[in-house]
Protein backbone atom coordinates (compact mmCIF):
# COMPACT_ATOMS: atom_id res chain seq x y z
CA UNK A 1 0.00 0.00 0.00
CA UNK A 2 2.46 2.52 1.30
CA UNK A 3 4.88 1.44 -2.26
CA UNK A 4 1.40 1.98 -4.55
CA UNK A 5 1.18 5.46 -2.32
CA UNK A 6 4.35 6.76 -3.75
CA UNK A 7 4.04 5.99 -6.62
CA UNK A 8 0.90 8.26 -7.13
CA UNK A 9 2.10 11.09 -5.29
CA UNK A 10 5.30 11.07 -7.37
CA UNK A 11 3.15 11.14 -10.73
CA UNK A 12 1.23 13.88 -9.24
CA UNK A 13 4.26 15.68 -8.10
CA UNK A 14 5.02 15.68 -12.02
CA UNK A 15 1.99 15.97 -13.27
CA UNK A 16 0.79 18.75 -11.24
CA UNK A 17 3.49 20.90 -12.26
CA UNK A 18 3.45 20.72 -15.77
CA UNK A 19 7.38 20.17 -15.07
CA UNK A 20 8.54 16.81 -16.71
CA UNK A 21 9.09 17.32 -21.07
CA UNK A 22 12.02 14.52 -21.28
CA UNK A 23 12.25 10.81 -20.59
CA UNK A 24 15.23 9.38 -21.12
CA UNK A 25 16.10 5.98 -21.23
CA UNK A 26 19.62 3.99 -21.03
CA UNK A 27 19.93 1.21 -23.65
CA UNK A 28 21.72 -1.87 -22.78
CA UNK A 29 19.90 -4.34 -19.90
CA UNK A 30 17.02 -1.67 -19.57
CA UNK A 31 15.60 -2.12 -23.20
CA UNK A 32 17.02 -5.06 -23.79
CA UNK A 33 19.31 -7.83 -22.37
CA UNK A 34 23.47 -7.16 -22.89
CA UNK A 35 25.15 -8.10 -19.96
CA UNK A 36 23.86 -11.65 -20.18
CA UNK A 37 25.84 -12.33 -23.50
CA UNK A 38 29.28 -10.86 -22.43
CA UNK A 39 29.12 -13.44 -19.01
CA UNK A 40 28.83 -16.07 -21.24
CA UNK A 41 31.75 -14.75 -23.76
CA UNK A 42 33.71 -14.92 -19.82
CA UNK A 43 32.30 -18.56 -19.41
CA UNK A 44 33.39 -19.63 -23.57
CA UNK A 45 37.01 -17.66 -22.95
CA UNK A 46 37.25 -19.70 -19.47
CA UNK A 47 36.90 -23.05 -21.52
CA UNK A 48 39.49 -22.00 -23.72
CA UNK A 49 41.88 -20.95 -20.93
CA UNK A 50 41.72 -23.71 -18.99
CA UNK A 51 44.79 -25.57 -19.49
CA UNK A 52 46.33 -22.73 -17.86
CA UNK A 53 43.42 -20.80 -14.96
CA UNK A 54 40.39 -21.98 -13.19
CA UNK A 55 37.31 -19.66 -14.60
CA UNK A 56 37.47 -17.73 -11.48
CA UNK A 57 41.16 -16.64 -12.06
CA UNK A 58 40.21 -15.91 -15.73
CA UNK A 59 36.88 -13.94 -14.92
CA UNK A 60 39.59 -11.79 -12.21
CA UNK A 61 42.00 -10.85 -14.34
CA UNK A 62 39.66 -9.82 -17.66
CA UNK A 63 38.42 -7.48 -14.55
CA UNK A 64 41.39 -6.27 -13.32
CA UNK A 65 42.29 -5.68 -17.34
CA UNK A 66 38.88 -4.29 -18.44
CA UNK A 67 39.39 -1.52 -15.36
CA UNK A 68 43.27 -0.89 -16.42
CA UNK A 69 41.81 -0.60 -19.99
CA UNK A 70 39.31 1.93 -18.84
CA UNK A 71 40.88 5.39 -19.15
CA UNK A 72 42.11 4.55 -22.97
CA UNK A 73 39.57 2.29 -24.17
CA UNK A 74 36.13 3.32 -22.52
CA UNK A 75 32.74 1.36 -22.78
CA UNK A 76 31.88 -1.41 -25.33
CA UNK A 77 32.50 -4.21 -27.11
CA UNK A 78 35.87 -3.34 -28.98
CA UNK A 79 37.32 -2.27 -25.64
CA UNK A 80 35.87 -5.46 -24.15
CA UNK A 81 37.37 -7.68 -26.81
CA UNK A 82 40.87 -6.00 -26.73
CA UNK A 83 40.93 -6.55 -22.61
CA UNK A 84 39.81 -10.08 -23.52
CA UNK A 85 42.77 -10.86 -25.66
CA UNK A 86 45.05 -9.16 -23.44
CA UNK A 87 43.98 -10.91 -20.39
CA UNK A 88 44.44 -13.93 -22.56
CA UNK A 89 48.09 -13.12 -22.81
CA UNK A 90 48.55 -13.04 -19.32
CA UNK A 91 47.16 -15.42 -18.07
CA UNK A 92 49.04 -18.08 -20.83
CA UNK A 93 52.25 -16.07 -19.60
CA UNK A 94 52.28 -15.13 -23.77
CA UNK A 95 51.89 -19.20 -24.62
CA UNK A 96 48.37 -18.37 -25.77
CA UNK A 97 48.44 -19.77 -29.91
CA UNK A 98 46.78 -18.12 -32.92
CA UNK A 99 43.87 -20.20 -32.68
CA UNK A 100 42.96 -19.60 -29.97
CA UNK A 101 43.43 -15.40 -30.33
CA UNK A 102 40.98 -15.71 -33.04
CA UNK A 103 38.64 -17.88 -31.17
CA UNK A 104 38.43 -15.06 -29.32
CA UNK A 105 38.19 -12.25 -31.48
CA UNK A 106 34.97 -14.09 -32.94
CA UNK A 107 33.35 -13.98 -29.55
CA UNK A 108 34.18 -10.19 -29.26
CA UNK A 109 32.66 -9.90 -32.56
CA UNK A 110 29.70 -11.94 -32.01
CA UNK A 111 28.77 -9.45 -28.96
CA UNK A 112 27.87 -6.91 -32.15
CA UNK A 113 25.35 -8.80 -33.06
CA UNK A 114 23.23 -10.57 -30.61
CA UNK A 115 19.89 -10.57 -31.04
CA UNK A 116 18.83 -7.09 -28.88
CA UNK A 117 15.20 -8.57 -28.46
CA UNK A 118 12.79 -5.92 -26.02
CA UNK A 119 12.46 -6.78 -21.85
CA UNK A 120 9.51 -7.50 -20.94
CA UNK A 121 6.83 -4.60 -20.90
CA UNK A 122 9.12 -2.50 -22.64
CA UNK A 123 7.80 -2.30 -26.14
CA UNK A 124 4.09 -1.99 -24.49
CA UNK A 125 5.32 0.87 -22.15
CA UNK A 126 6.79 2.59 -24.83
CA UNK A 127 4.06 2.62 -27.01
CA UNK A 128 1.63 3.75 -24.60
CA UNK A 129 4.13 6.70 -23.94
CA UNK A 130 4.54 7.24 -27.49
CA UNK A 131 0.51 7.22 -27.98
CA UNK A 132 -0.06 9.62 -25.09
CA UNK A 133 2.13 12.16 -26.55
CA UNK A 134 3.12 14.33 -23.75
CA UNK A 135 6.58 13.69 -23.66
CA UNK A 136 9.70 13.42 -25.68
CA UNK A 137 11.34 9.78 -25.36
CA UNK A 138 15.18 9.91 -26.39
CA UNK A 139 17.83 7.43 -25.67
CA UNK A 140 20.48 8.35 -23.42
CA UNK A 141 23.79 5.63 -23.18
CA UNK A 142 27.33 5.17 -23.20
CA UNK A 143 29.24 2.92 -25.29
CA UNK A 144 30.55 2.53 -29.09
CA UNK A 145 28.36 4.52 -31.19
CA UNK A 146 28.18 2.58 -33.62
CA UNK A 147 27.43 -0.26 -32.22
CA UNK A 148 24.63 1.40 -29.56
CA UNK A 149 23.34 2.86 -33.30
CA UNK A 150 22.99 -1.08 -34.60
CA UNK A 151 21.49 -2.50 -31.59
CA UNK A 152 18.82 0.43 -31.02
CA UNK A 153 18.07 -0.60 -35.15
CA UNK A 154 17.92 -4.59 -34.43
CA UNK A 155 15.56 -3.70 -31.62
CA UNK A 156 13.24 -2.64 -33.95
CA UNK A 157 12.43 0.49 -31.08
CA UNK A 158 14.16 3.35 -32.82
CA UNK A 159 10.85 4.75 -34.21
CA UNK A 160 9.43 5.95 -30.48
CA UNK A 161 12.64 7.98 -29.66
CA UNK A 162 12.90 11.78 -31.11
CA UNK A 163 16.87 11.27 -30.20
CA UNK A 164 20.03 9.24 -29.39
CA UNK A 165 22.80 10.08 -28.04
CA UNK A 166 26.09 7.86 -26.84
CA UNK A 167 28.60 9.03 -24.58
CA UNK A 168 31.74 7.89 -23.69
CA UNK A 169 30.65 7.86 -19.52
CA UNK A 170 27.81 9.08 -17.85
CA UNK A 171 28.29 11.86 -15.60
CA UNK A 172 27.34 15.06 -14.20
CA UNK A 173 28.30 16.79 -17.40
CA UNK A 174 27.10 14.72 -19.61
CA UNK A 175 23.68 14.96 -18.00
CA UNK A 176 23.57 18.60 -17.74
CA UNK A 177 24.85 18.60 -22.03
CA UNK A 178 21.93 16.76 -22.98
CA UNK A 179 19.40 18.55 -20.99
CA UNK A 180 21.09 21.80 -22.65
CA UNK A 181 21.02 19.74 -25.87
CA UNK A 182 17.42 19.21 -25.59
CA UNK A 183 16.90 22.93 -24.71
CA UNK A 184 15.04 21.81 -21.07
CA UNK A 185 16.33 22.29 -17.89
CA UNK A 186 17.45 19.03 -15.32
CA UNK A 187 14.17 19.49 -13.30
CA UNK A 188 12.14 18.41 -16.74
CA UNK A 189 13.44 15.18 -17.35
CA UNK A 190 13.29 11.80 -15.61
CA UNK A 191 16.54 9.34 -16.33
CA UNK A 192 15.30 5.72 -16.41
CA UNK A 193 18.22 3.12 -16.31
CA UNK A 194 19.27 -0.15 -14.44
CA UNK A 195 22.41 1.12 -13.63
CA UNK A 196 22.70 3.25 -10.49
CA UNK A 197 26.27 4.15 -10.59
CA UNK A 198 25.63 5.68 -14.79
CA UNK A 199 22.21 6.35 -14.74
CA UNK A 200 20.78 7.61 -11.48
CA UNK A 201 23.26 9.30 -9.25
CA UNK A 202 24.72 11.21 -11.91
CA UNK A 203 21.39 12.44 -12.54
CA UNK A 204 19.89 12.92 -9.43
CA UNK A 205 23.43 15.00 -8.80
CA UNK A 206 22.31 17.73 -11.32
CA UNK A 207 18.43 17.10 -10.70
CA UNK A 208 16.83 15.36 -12.77
CA UNK A 209 13.87 12.67 -11.80
CA UNK A 210 15.02 8.75 -11.65
CA UNK A 211 13.76 5.83 -12.17
CA UNK A 212 15.27 2.47 -11.27
CA UNK A 213 14.86 -0.80 -12.68
CA UNK A 214 17.29 -2.70 -11.24
CA UNK A 215 18.75 -6.12 -14.11
CA UNK A 216 19.50 -9.19 -12.58
CA UNK A 217 23.10 -9.18 -13.72
CA UNK A 218 25.22 -6.26 -13.31
CA UNK A 219 28.66 -5.68 -14.88
CA UNK A 220 31.62 -5.54 -12.06
CA UNK A 221 32.39 -2.05 -12.96
CA UNK A 222 28.57 -0.69 -12.56
CA UNK A 223 28.20 -2.13 -9.21
CA UNK A 224 28.01 0.77 -6.29
CA UNK A 225 26.16 1.56 -3.42
CA UNK A 226 22.41 2.99 -3.60
CA UNK A 227 20.61 5.47 -1.78
CA UNK A 228 17.55 6.85 -1.11
CA UNK A 229 16.07 10.20 -2.58
CA UNK A 230 13.02 12.28 -2.86
CA UNK A 231 13.24 12.57 -6.78
CA UNK A 232 14.06 8.38 -7.41
CA UNK A 233 11.75 6.13 -7.74
CA UNK A 234 12.41 2.18 -7.62
CA UNK A 235 10.35 0.35 -9.89
CA UNK A 236 10.57 -3.81 -10.49
CA UNK A 237 8.83 -3.69 -13.88
CA UNK A 238 8.81 -1.60 -16.90
CA UNK A 239 5.40 -1.10 -17.51
CA UNK A 240 5.22 0.74 -13.77
CA UNK A 241 6.88 3.98 -15.36
CA UNK A 242 3.39 4.33 -16.98
CA UNK A 243 2.32 4.82 -12.90
CA UNK A 244 4.89 7.29 -12.46
CA UNK A 245 3.81 9.37 -15.40
CA UNK A 246 0.60 9.01 -14.73
CA UNK A 247 -0.04 7.30 -18.11
CA UNK A 248 -3.13 5.53 -19.20
CA UNK A 249 -1.93 1.99 -20.84
CA UNK A 250 -5.40 1.98 -22.38
CA UNK A 251 -5.10 5.03 -24.16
Amino acid sequence: MAFHYFLITFAHMILNDDMIKVVAFDADDTLWDCQSWFDDVEHLCGDLLRPWATQEEVTQGLFATERGNMELLGYGTKAFTISLVENAVKITHGEITGDIVQKLIELGKGLLQFPTTPLPEVKETLQSLYDDGRYRMVVFTKGELLDQESKLKRSGLAHYFEYMETVSNKGMDEYVALCNHLGIKTNEMVMVGNSFRSDIAPALAVGCYTAHIPYHVVWELEKSDEFPHECLEKISHFGQLLDILGVDPKR
